[in-house]
Formats: C-alpha cells, sequence, structure tokens
C-alpha cells in the first residue's frame, strides 16, 4: 500500500507581516441613494527590510484587505537598513503630509505612532525617531513614510559618493563604542 508525504518545498514564500493601518466607509451618492465601500490601507512586510503598501477597495471589508494585501505583495520595496535603525535622517512627502525619520540608538524604540509605526515594524526597524508634520490623512502619511524609505541610501554607496571610508559614515553612538 502506498503512503503518500507530503514534501516541504524550498520554493515557500517568506512569511509576511500584514497589518491593516486604515478601514474606511466611502459613499457614493447616486440616483436612487447610496453605494457604500470600503477602502482598506494594508502594509505587509518581512521584517528584513522589504515592506509594501497597498490600496483595497470593495463592497465588503474583507473583499477590500484581501485586494489590499495583494497590492502591496506585488509592489515589495527593498529598503537598506544599519542594523536596527537607518542609516541616515530623511523627509517624505505625499500630498500634505511631511514625516520625519532620524535614527537612534539601539534600545530606543520606535517612537512612531499609527500608520508611520505599522510601516517600520513590518520593514524590520527597531530603532527610530519620527516626527508627522502636515496633514494628518492616514492614506497620505502612510505614503510619505514609504517614500522617506525609499530616499535612503546604504551607507557604503553613500561613503563612495562622497568619497569618505565607510567607517566614518556609522552613526556617533557606533563610533564612540569603538574608538
Amino acid at each position: 500500500m502506498a503512503r503518500y508525504v507530503r514534501r516541504q518545498s524550498s520554493d515557500v514564500k517568506p512569511e509576511f507581516d500584514e497589518r491593516v493601518i486604515d478601514i474606511a466607509r466611502v459613499a457614493k451618492v447616486v440616483k436612487g441613494g447610496r453605494h457604500f465601500t470600503f477602502r482598506t490601507v494594508v502594509v505587509v512586510g518581512d521584517n528584513h527590510g522589504r515592506v509594501g503598501i497597498g490600496v483595497g477597495k470593495s463592497r465588503s471589508v474583507p473583499d477590500a484587505i484581501r485586494k489590499g494585501t495583494e497590492k502591496a505583495r506585488r509592489v515589495l520595496n527593498t529598503v537598506p537598513l544599519a542594523k536596527t535603525t537607518i542609516p541616515h535622517e530623511v523627509i517624505g512627502r505625499c500630498g500634505g503630509a511631511k514625516v520625519m525619520l532620524k535614527p537612534a540608538s539601539p534600545g530606543t524604540g520606535v517612537i512612531a505612532a499609527g500608520g508611520v509605526r505599522a510601516v517600520l515594524e513590518a520593514v524590520g526597524v527597531h530603532d527610530i525617531l519620527t516626527k508627522s508634520l502636515g496633514s494628518a490623512n492616514v492614506l497620505n502619511v502612510v505614503s510619505a513614510t514609504m517614500d522617506a524609505l525609499g530616499q535612503l541610501k546604504d551607507p557604503q554607496a553613500l561613503a563612495a559618493i562622497r568619497g569618505k571610508d565607510p567607517q566614518q559614515m556609522r552613526p556617533f553612538w557606533e563610533q564612540k563604542a569603538n574608538d
């Protein structure tokens, strides 16, 4: 009697951290009354430097979440990290929202709220200081955070552009520890 054993494939996709940031009910007024739909903002990350955001729209919340998750998985971006923080300070913009991200020393934690925190935790940042400036629209704040993460440059590449030693590009708390 043959017994079939399910084999573990080496092509297993990595596990992603999925978070629903916002669910908004949207009304469209038509001749017969109002049509209600839902818009969801979803962030998907692998906690190791890859993150994507997706917007899903549907008549039901579960379908909107599913669509947003699928969109986020398709648009994953790679973010350069410096151990548990980001390599340098950046400001991201989208619409009327601005988000400032600053690297922080180990043990600081994620000093952020709302959509910014969700995106940074999904990308795998553990120590960072943030400030949201301007509009508080959740979708624009999340997009501004993604814009800021997209502006980050790898420390070695930045040192090569500036013609400096990569050791000089380290944050001040690492320079003190090794001196």
